[in-house]
């Protein structure tokens, strides 16, 4: 009866844009009387998801229960950023009937899985279920599940291949750790896109899971919430690349944030960064623009050359009509003088 006080908590993770802000949106806006509270961290200084969802706020989970962490991965900061911030959203008054958690696209969702069992919080938090986004798109295309085959073929030519990519340990991870798996994009991928992805997520999965595809984030939250899994006590069921070890680094990737004033045309500043993610380099572009003469500030979404713009609300009086985006490409990737130079033409 004593896990019955305990507040469910909901870890959602996936790889950089596989859509997991969208999803958290649309359970905000379908709550249905659940009182929520939401953690958002990203990978970077620039926050901008947590921005997106304080404008989705509600009744039943205004903007005070949203809290951003942007000062490093939250599965490298446990007991400076998540313990507090678990606490704080705890002694809220009402307390949250769930917590959702959206971790960065570069997290591994096992170390922040133990810290559930920290004394602190323990016995007043569960984790009702870890759901991982897979963009099928991506995924069909064989960018976060190499062929073993062909990458031992290649090693025998050339010795300094490594055998797995740092961007497919972190896919696999989230898998690994996962309750269920969301294949978010599936109208961009197609019924033989789906089949592809499908297949390669059972065949990283160590264990059977329930696939569901989506579009644009929409789920019945029942499906999501309420799991009862309890994953803080199954981690030995959720294998990683990096059992054994105390932590993990994210010396593979790196991030800068730009600040390129005012800009003329949306679709130059689409089309250059685009031409960015076609090189490989980049893999995620997020942020904000300001477009001379237009009152809205202008949502930017990139990942890899896929590129979304939207305008998503007025500017405010208090803040700077300034044109800010955060690049996250793979370290040595990374050449910010290059990426200033593409994006400013």
């Amino acid at each position: 009866m004593s896990d019955l006080s305990k507040v469910p908590v909901t870890i959602v993770t996936g790889f950089l844009g596989a859509g997991k802000t969208t999803l958290i949106s649309h359970l905000i806006r379908q709550s249905a009387g659940r009182r929520l509270a939401v953690v958002v961290n990203e990978f970077g200084t620039l926050g901008v998801d947590g921005d997106i969802l304080k404008g989705c706020a509600i009744p039943d989970c205004p903007a005070e229960n949203i809290v951003e962490l942007a000062n490093g991965c939250i599965c490298c900061t446990v007991a400076d950023d998540f313990i507090p911030t678990v606490e704080t959203l705890l002694a809220l008054d009402p307390r949250p009937d769930h917590i959702l958690i959206e971790t960065s696209g570069l997290a591994l969702p096992k170390p922040l899985l133990k810290a559930f069992d920290w004394p602190a919080i323990r016995s007043r938090i569960t984790v009702d279920g870890v759901i991982a986004l897979a963009d099928a798109e991506a995924v069909a295309a064989g960018r976060f599940a190499p062929d073993v085959a062909a990458l031992d073929a290649q090693r025998a030519a050339d010795s300094s291949i490594d055998h797995e990519t740092p961007l497919s340990e972190v896919f696999e991870d989230q898998l690994a750790c996962a309750d269920m798996v969301l294949l978010t994009k599936c109208d961009l991928a197609g019924p033989d896109g789906i089949a592809a992805a499908r297949a390669v997520i059972a065949a990283e999965t160590p264990r059977v899971l329930p696939v569901i595809e989506l579009i644009d984030g929409v789920i019945d939250p029942r499906v999501v919430l309420g799991i009862g899994a309890a994953a803080e006590g199954d981690i030995a069921a959720r294998p990683s690349h990096h059992d054994g070890e105390d932590d993990h680094e994210h010396d593979d990737f790196d991030s800068i944030v730009l600040e390129l004033g005012e800009i003329a045309a949306p679709d130059d500043l689409a089309a250059r960064i685009e031409a960015l993610g076609d090189g490989g380099d980049v893999l995620r572009v997020k942020g904000y623009a300001a477009v001379a003469g237009k009152p809205m500030r202008l949502l930017v979404q990139a990942v890899g050359a896929r590129v979304r713009t939207h305008y998503d609300r007025p500017w405010r009086n208090d803040e700077p009509r300034a044109t800010r985006l955060v690049v996250i490409a793979e370290r040595d990737r990374l050449e910010p003088a290059a990426v200033r130079a593409a994006l400013e033409g």
